[in-house]
C-alpha cells in the first residue's frame, strides 16, 4: 500500500513534521507514505499537519513500546 516509507525514530519535534512535509512533495497524487516515529508529539502534530495541508491521514497508532506508525496519502 505504501509507496514510500520513512524512519523518523529518534527525531524530536518539529523534525518528523518537517520530514513528512518534504516527502509529500516528492510523491505523486494518490501515493501513500508510511512512517514510524518515536516522539509522542507526532500523535498530535501529524493530524494537525494533515488537516492544515489538506492531506489525508489514513492511520496513526501507537505500537508496542514507544513507536508510533502513521500513514498519509497525498491528495493535494
Amino acid at each position: 500500500m505504501a509507496t514510500t516509507t520513512l524512519d523518523l525514530k529518534g527525531l524530536l519535534c518539529p523534525m518528523p513534521v518537517v520530514r513528512i512535509a518534504q516527502a509529500i512533495k516528492n510523491v505523486a497524487l494518490g501515493d501513500v507514505i508510511e512512517a514510524t516515529a518515536s516522539d509522542p508529539g507526532v500523535l498530535a502534530d501529524i493530524p494537525a499537519w494533515a488537516r492544515s495541508t489538506g492531506q489525508e491521514l489514513v492511520s496513526i497508532e501507537k505500537t508496542d513500546g514507544k513507536e508510533i506508525c502513521f500513514t498519509v496519502k497525498r491528495v493535494k
